[in-house]
């Protein structure tokens, strides 16, 4: 019988939010808490990577932690970012987000629909002399890179933040009593062996989003009762409902 589970990302501020739903329908306790957390690097570190922000004529931005630590990075070096600057971003949610830091105008930022970049090819082609400039995580592939390549567009990738460990306190560690535990990256399991190095899964539900987090998953020895997305359940609360109705009516 699944009563408490740990979803491990910040609470949703939405009201309407499926898990809230799931919860009263089941009478379970959701408890929201992220196993990891985003930092910027030291602008030390950032220099190393010999980027110069100036050097670029348009930044393509893939999430509202890559505009965070693009602008703080930015204020932290004294770079006086042109107004000229273009922004493409993978979603308009994210574009929207960038007037926390500079003027909006519709002429300089471009957004795609679907939140991959692919979608955002089309409005860069048709600004193929930019030179592009992609702030990324550390933990990253050369997806977005091999991509641009590939287009012929002129670019650099340099990381801006990297993913720590949002380690446990004592307290939080006496009292881990779930049964099951939700995850949404391979440095959330991480996190979950770095904390609890003795962890036995026993009866603990498992569930896990995207291909990279179930492999992280299986890597450390854990039994995934819940996969997602799948063709039938895209989302993980969709995901989560089939798996509670099959297993608590």
């Amino acid at each position: 019988m699944i009563k408490k589970i740990l979803v491990s990302q910040p609470k949703p501020t939405n009201e309407k939010s499926p898990y809230f739903d799931i919860a009263s329908r089941f009478g379970i306790d959701l408890v929201f808490r992220p196993f990891i957390k985003v930092e910027s690097i030291s602008s030390r570190d950032f220099r190393a990577q010999k980027v110069s922000i100036l050097d670029h004529t348009a930044i393509v931005f893939t999430s509202r932690h890559a505009i965070d630590h693009f602008f703080n990075m930015a204020k932290e070096l004294r770079v006086n970012i042109p107004e000229d600057m273009k922004y493409f971003c993978v979603t308009e949610t994210i574009a929207l987000y960038i007037q926390k830091y500079v003027q909006y105008r519709k002429r300089k930022v471009f957004f795609g629909e679907t939140g991959r970049i692919d979608d955002l090819i089309p409005a860069m082609m048709k600004h193929k002399n930019e030179k592009y400039l992609v702030p990324m995580s550390d933990v990253h592939n050369d997806s977005i890179a091999n991509l641009l390549e590939s287009k012929k567009l002129h670019h650099r990738e340099c990381v801006m933040y990297k993913t720590v460990s949002n380690d446990f306190t004592p307290e939080e560690i006496k009292t881990f009593d779930y049964d099951m535990l939700i995850f949404f990256s391979p440095s959330g399991i991480e996190s979950l062996t770095k904390n609890f190095p003795d962890f036995k899964q026993d009866k603990i539900a498992i569930a896990t989003f995207g291909p990279a987090t179930a492999k992280a998953a299986k890597e450390a020895g854990l039994r995934l009762d819940i996969e997602a997305p799948s063709e039938k359940y895209p989302s993980m609360t969709g995901a989560l409902l089939h798996y509670l109705v099959e297993k608590q009516g």
